[in-house]
């Protein structure tokens, strides 16, 4: 096996500086902060944390103490509340970041406006917009900058975040400059990334295998591993060794390793030495010997493994959570509670016995004890990983546990990776209550995958849309005007109710729930009922359903002839007044209309001068027409042979 390694690999000058100065002031104060992440790299984070130096996002956290300033730089205003509040600084500041700002801030006053290439979502490209009162146009891709307005009118100035790649750069400023405006260019991308990047390209184009290692949200390393994949097709992007798999290397290859700007030196070594100590392993194996002690002998009976490495092993305990595997090695592995499985819910013994074999990651070879610390989480998580990525490329559903509830979504684990369902995507309507699905498992799709940057996100909206326009097509084939039809009410509103048949609501109308008078649909219905319905009208273009309760078989009106019949007297209620007459209810949902004219036996300005909503009077019913559900009464003529009895029972004068 042939390992070249990069000689621009791993800190640049503006990191070394940075960590330098912050392990300067260890033991010199009691509060030591750094604004932000000193470095893009979780492994120093850690270790200044562990040394008491600790990270903050907000000034406001603090009140005394030395805050270091990372090396991406910040903006003017955090130095003016650094000196508001009187804190101590010292500035670990890139001096080629803070080059950039020395050119923004003095192009901005003299009135240019500022065009930052780069991202901006990075620190340092956030640091520099700090410097032209947060006023610049941010842009990171040639589409980008095909679209942006620049205008005439306007002298503009362009700088470049210092790990960007200098071909992208080039492309969008040539962009820039055909858009025919006022433009000063300046060159700030560091020199150490365009040679470390140069290295790249030339490295990965001569060698089988290629090993970047740097963190995964370092953007400098992230343009590293695209440089080389173009190049290397056998590419591998790594935090630290435990994220290689060592066993698809052969002894024949040829290895190029590079690092981002933030790869500690340490990280490297450690790469370089795990594998020339496993390429040493696999030739002494192959030696042998003619004349093998019993030790050699013994020694040689056990497997070799090396970290990295994918095996597997036989259950022979577990002990608090803690599972104990024999792999065939000298000493056994532990698989720690932490290290089983990305759901936390799953308890190792409730899915493992004695005796069964599984398939684990060898995470370090001698964990201390002399145990080989082992992992089945990252296990699935690699055939996870592969399994999504198939999905995503072929479109197709995926089915996992949601296992937290955070700001903004969910975290569902699918095959042991976790993914991301923000809130906009858990469903086609807003749910008030994510908490409602935790612990259940649900079906989505894949929207975007960046297996780099481990961003992972889910949605089941167009799903769910998908489904609901499948049955609403389906519903709407069935349905007939005249059938009846079971669903359930969904919601209920003042016009009437809309009840779900499956997929697709129908509308209940507040005229349709009864044939007698109500004021209000929750007099008839509520929420959650299950009801029995008539379809009225089906409109598959607009997509309505209407339906009604009304059974035409209890229709009031088919009676309405013979029970009503012309000349009779009955009685009934007044239910409403109009301006020419009232309606007068005999039953539910037969109404009778008295014409103002047939009010009383005198002249009537408005019905309400002689009658009262609620009150029970005597008609006379003049016609029926029960084709057009009307029935014209008359109050005066109810009244009338009362009045001629009356008359005929008074005694004449002589």
């Amino acid at each position: 096996m042939e390992i070249t390694v990069a000689k621009s690999a791993g800190f640049c000058f503006g990191v070394s500086r940075a960590i330098q100065l912050a392990y300067d002031q260890m033991g010199k104060h009691k509060n030591i902060y750094t604004f932000g992440p000193l470095i893009h790299n979780k492994e120093v984070t850690a270790d200044l944390e562990k040394k008491g130096i600790l990270v903050i996002e907000d000034l406001e956290d603090i009140q005394e103490g030395i805050v270091i300033l990372r090396s991406h730089g910040v903006g003017k205003p955090i130095y003016e509340k650094l000196k508001e509040k009187g804190l101590q600084v010292v500035d670990g500041t890139c001096p080629f970041v803070k080059k950039i700002h020395e050119i923004v801030k003095q192009e901005y006053e003299k009135g240019k406006k500022i065009i930052i290439i780069g991202s901006s979502v990075h620190p340092e490209v956030m640091g520099i917009c700090g410097w032209c009162n947060q006023n610049a146009v941010i842009l990171e891709t040639e589409q980008e900058a095909q679209e942006c307005e620049l205008s005439p009118q306007e002298s503009y100035a362009v700088v470049v975040q210092t790990t960007f790649r200098r071909k992208k750069f080039q492309d969008i400023v040539e962009i820039l400059k055909k858009k025919e405006i006022s433009l000063e260019v300046f060159d700030t991308i560091c020199s150490a990334t365009a040679k470390r990047q140069s290295e790249a390209v030339a490295l990965s184009t001569q060698v089988d295998r290629m090993i970047v290692i740097g963190d995964k949200s370092s953007s400098n390393t992230q343009k590293l591993y695209e440089i080389c994949k173009k190049n290397c097709r056998n590419t591998y992007y790594i935090e630290t060794i435990c994220d290689l798999v060592l066993n698809i290397f052969s002894g024949d290859d040829k290895i190029g390793i590079t690092a981002g700007a933030s790869t500690p030196p340490a990280i490297i070594k450690e790469v370089i030495g795990t594998m020339s100590e496993a390429f040493d392993d696999a030739v002494q194996n192959n030696e042998g010997s003619e004349e093998l002690t019993f030790q050699q002998m013994l020694d040689a009976s056990f497997v070799t493994l090396h970290t990295g490495d994918v095996v597997k092993g036989t259950v022979i305990q577990i002990s608090n959570e803690e599972v104990s595997v024999n792999l065939g090695y000298k000493s056994d592995g532990v698989i720690p509670r932490g290290e089983f499985s990305s759901d936390p819910a799953v308890v190792p013994s409730k899915v493992l016995q004695v005796g069964d074999e599984i398939e684990v990651f060898v995470v370090r070879v001698n964990d201390g004890e002399g145990n080989v610390l082992l992992s089945k989480k990252r296990i699935e998580a690699q055939k996870g990983m592969e399994e999504l990525e198939e999905a995503y490329n072929e479109k197709l559903a995926v089915t996992g546990k949601v296992t937290e509830v955070v700001k903004g979504g969910l975290i569902v684990v699918v095959n042991g990776v976790r993914v991301f369902i923000p809130s906009s995507q858990v469903s086609n309507r807003f749910i008030e209550d994510l908490n409602v699905f935790k612990g259940q498992d649900l079906t989505f799709n894949i929207i975007e995958l960046d297996r780099v940057k481990r961003r992972i996100i889910g949605g089941r909206k167009a799903m769910i849309e998908k489904e609901l326009n499948e049955k609403k097509s389906a519903i709407f084939a069935q349905l007939e005007v005249g059938a009846k039809v079971q669903g359930t009410v969904s919601r209920i509103t003042d016009f009437g109710a809309f009840v779900d048949l499956g997929g697709v609501d129908g509308l209940i109308h507040i005229s349709e729930m009864s044939w007698g008078r109500i004021t209000n649909p929750k007099e008839v219905l509520k929420e959650g009922q299950t009801v029995e319905a008539v379809v009225l009208d089906v409109d598959k273009e607009k997509g309505k359903i209407s339906l009604s309760l009304k059974d035409n078989e209890k229709n009031p009106w088919t009676l309405a002839v013979d029970k009503y019949a012309v000349g009779s007297i009955v009685e009934g209620k007044v239910v409403r007044m109009v301006p020419f007459g009232a309606f007068v209810e005999l039953e539910p949902g037969v109404d009778g209309l008295v014409h103002i004219s047939q009010i009383a036996n005198k002249h009537v300005v408005k019905p309400d001068d002689e009658l009262k909503v609620g009150e029970v009077i005597q008609v006379k019913v003049l016609e029926v027409n029960a084709e057009q559900k009307k029935i014209s009464l008359s109050k005066r003529q109810a009244e009338e042979p009362v009045a001629e009895a009356e008359e005929a029972a008074t005694p004449v004068a002589e």
